[in-house]
């Protein structure tokens, strides 16, 4: 039995309609959560080039599962994961994390509007002061705060980020904005007293 040429042009049509919809949700997709994908790479790895490289990998894996989106219930999450697992695989890898004390990188991700250059420095240092008080928390502590202060997860999302239980993350949570605040009394005591 012979396909009629119109239905298998329909087939046709209907298959590019289909992929003509997947590369808009994934071209929306690249638009709307590229920045945050990034800053959580960023948090983790520390070298804009790999960060970069990270979030790439995270949407070529989402292309790779175009065909499960539809079964995604909250896609912000769901990306996060993604790029978290991307990082930390390549980060247990490298054993090792460059770190970056370019001010220009750090003054990149802060407001800058209606701030004086001496401000702006300001900003930055202060800003790599509370990252260098984040790096000494320990992993589990680390990564929660990361999610929760940097990229305002919710606990529920962390939850999911982090395959762990909601309770686990708050009391992560509690534990690692105690150490914070012990990290920041210990930072300003020394430099008041070495100002002495």
């Amino acid at each position: 039995m012979e396909i009629p040429n119109s239905a298998v042009d329909q087939e046709a049509r209907t298959q590019m309609e289909r992929v003509r919809a997947e590369e808009a949700t994934l071209a929306a997709l690249v638009s709307q959560y590229a920045g945050t994908l990034y800053r959580v790479a960023f948090s983790v790895l520390r070298n804009p080039a790999d960060a970069e490289d990270a979030v790439q990998e995270a949407f070529l894996r989402v292309l790779r599962h175009r065909d499960s989106l539809g079964e995604v219930r909250d896609q912000r999450v769901w990306l996060i994961r993604i790029v978290w697992n991307i990082v930390l695989d390549r980060k247990r890898r490298a054993k090792t994390r460059p770190e970056t004390d370019d001010v220009a990188e750090l003054a990149r991700v802060l407001p800058s509007g209606g701030l004086t250059a001496e401000q702006i420095a300001s900003a930055a240092q202060h800003h790599a002061h509370v990252l260098a008080c984040v790096e000494q928390l320990p992993a589990k502590e680390r990564q929660v705060i990361m999610l929760s202060a940097f990229e305002e997860l919710t606990s529920v999302e962390i939850a999911s980020v982090l395959n762990i239980t909601e309770s686990s993350v708050r009391s992560r949570l509690f534990r690692a904005r105690n150490l914070m605040a012990g990290l920041l009394q210990h930072s300003r005591s020394s430099h008041a007293r070495s100002l002495r």
